[in-house]
């Protein structure tokens, strides 16, 4: 089937009270794998392209490549955009094909990030492409401690109302105490600022910052109110772990040491993908 926009996954998810899964990918090793679990957990699920990746050259051969693979899954597959930077990344996006984009105007100054983040809405919606924003802002593990757990740029909740009423985005990315990257420190959540956020707002809520969290913080986040996790840095250290794992055996191959990441991606999807209840949901 065609890759579809999130938009009505989102929606679904949020209904029934469990959580659809994202994951960065990087090359074709991880978006084979990636796709594997997926026929394999029968879970709609999200691959996200990370803006960094979108002004390299190739990477509309690289959006090709997946619309390919999702035409011919039978699992609704959604393809996104992850932190673009700016409105002309977000329509370059849209023009290679990706179903959904997320504009990332969190460290810009609250004005700012309605007006491009309402900008980027009115061009995605006119071709049918739903849209992410961050309000508040997660950080770097590596700061985690340094930073007090990130609460200094914790999601205001009456923000986040006036935020989403003005700008129409259709998912909300809020900062509630998970960091990108490697935790230096153990990553503590506020679950009632995530209530209190939920209360106000009523599109699908999304949590960045997956890798590192406990399978009790996961579990509490999504019956608090979380809708959509993002996952890539502990997906990459696992594969690369198994790899360098591969690499020293007497009968090491290359072709063997990539198939032992695909296979590290497909089982460690599959993992997160029944962790979030999205398990049998497509």
């Amino acid at each position: 089937m065609p890759l579809v926009s999130i938009r009505d996954e989102l929606a679904r998810a949020q209904a029934g009270h469990y959580g659809i899964p994202c994951f960065d990918v990087f090359d074709m090793v991880a978006t084979e794998g990636t796709f594997l679990a997926i026929e394999d957990q029968r879970a709609p699920t999200i691959i996200a392209i990370y803006a960094g990746f979108i002004d390299r050259p190739g990477a509309d051969v690289f959006a090709n490549a997946i619309r390919t693979m999702a035409s011919q899954a039978t699992v609704p597959v959604s393809l996104i955009l992850d932190h673009g930077a700016s409105y002309e990344q977000c329509i370059k996006a849209l023009t290679y094909g990706f179903t959904d984009v997320m504009f990332d105007g969190s460290q810009l100054p609250v004005e700012e990030n309605i007006a491009i983040t309402s900008m980027v809405v009115r061009a995605a919606h006119a071709v049918g492409a739903s849209v992410e924003a961050e309000l508040g802002h997660v950080g770097r593990g590596s700061d985690y401690e340094a930073f007090g757990g990130q609460r200094q740029g914790f999601t205001d909740p009456a923000l986040a109302e006036r935020f989403v009423a003005e700008t129409g985005v259709d998912s909300l990315a809020v900062a509630i105490g998970t960091a990108h990257g490697v935790y230096k420190g153990t990553p503590c959540l506020d679950l009632d600022l995530l209530a209190e956020i939920r209360r106000r707002v009523d599109v699908p809520l999304v949590m960045h910052g997956g890798s590192g969290l406990s399978e009790e913080q996961f579990k509490a986040a999504i019956e608090a109110g979380i809708t959509k996790i993002n996952v890539a840095t502990d997906l990459m250290l696992t594969a690369g772990a198994k790899m360098i794992e591969t690499a020293k055996a007497d009968d090491a191959s290359y072709f063997g040491i990539l198939d032992a990441a695909r296979q590290s991606y497909r089982q460690r999807t599959a993992y997160y993908m029944d962790l979030f209840g999205a398990t049998g949901k497509a």
